[in-house]
């Protein structure tokens, strides 16, 4: 760990960030890794239609359907091992008290629920689609943890180190992954399983929460970690 230094090729740094800032990251000694930890899971942030469709509001194809792509990647790897995988998705909401300050922010950002392609928006796509045994949390924040089981359903699988894959990065991405590190969870995002509606709040999140909350790692070095992993630590739910 004395050994490692804060520069472009030994962390995740888009050259969106100038050499100046990146300074100031080195000099508060940031950004070294976390690291893995024994157990893992999956979780799968909003990864609806509504994201990864551009005939959506919210959706940018461009971004999410290559997301798309790197998470299927993913858990073909992972689900022979037996990783758990859960989803998150957010639905229209029924009334103003349900939407929050979402009503202020974005009013009707999720469609209204008497629409039926606000309904189609939260699918999520074939290419990813839940295994029956593979929980669907229906979230109303930005965190995959505000106000759900997810905390429990890692504890119920022993898990020290989540893969937080999904949709976007700057907001329920982000959200999550702070959450996470807040319950003090390794991080772990695949570079090319998180995407977002624009390109530098996309690579500039990325880089904050690979310098505290989490490691940006390529999906190819990830893939390979997974592959290398003890599958008796899986065998059994717990």
């Amino acid at each position: 760990m004395s050994d490692w230094k804060l520069d472009r090729q030994n962390a995740y740094v888009p050259d969106v960030i100038p050499d100046s800032d990146l300074a100031m990251y080195r000099k508060a000694n940031f950004g070294h890794p976390i690291g893995w930890g024994r157990k893992v899971s999956i979780v799968v942030v909003d990864m609806t239609r509504a994201f990864v469709e551009d005939g959506f509001a919210l959706g940018s194809a461009k971004m999410g359907q290559a997301a798309l792509r790197g998470i299927a990647r993913l858990l073909e790897v992972a689900r022979p091992i037996g990783i758990s995988v859960c989803f998150t998705k957010m639905v229209p909401f029924r009334n103003r008290t349900e939407a929050g300050r979402w009503y202020d922010s974005c009013p009707g950002i999720f469609g209204r629920p008497d629409d039926p392609a606000a309904h189609e928006s939260a699918a999520i796509p074939p290419e990813i689609a839940p295994r029956p045994d593979e929980p669907v949390i229906v979230k109303g924040k930005p965190s995959a943890f505000f106000g759900t089981q997810l905390r429990s359903m890692l504890t119920f699988h022993n898990v020290d180190t989540l893969i937080v894959t999904g949709m976007v990065t700057s907001g329920c991405v982000r959200a999550t992954v702070d959450d996470a590190f807040s319950y003090d969870y390794r991080v772990i995002i695949p570079e090319e399983c998180v995407a977002d509606r624009a390109e530098v709040p996309h690579r500039v999140n990325l880089f904050d929460m690979e310098m505290i909350s989490a490691d940006v790692v390529p999906l190819d070095a990830v893939l390979a970690h997974l592959r290398g992993l003890d599958r008796a630590v899986y065998a059994g739910a717990v």
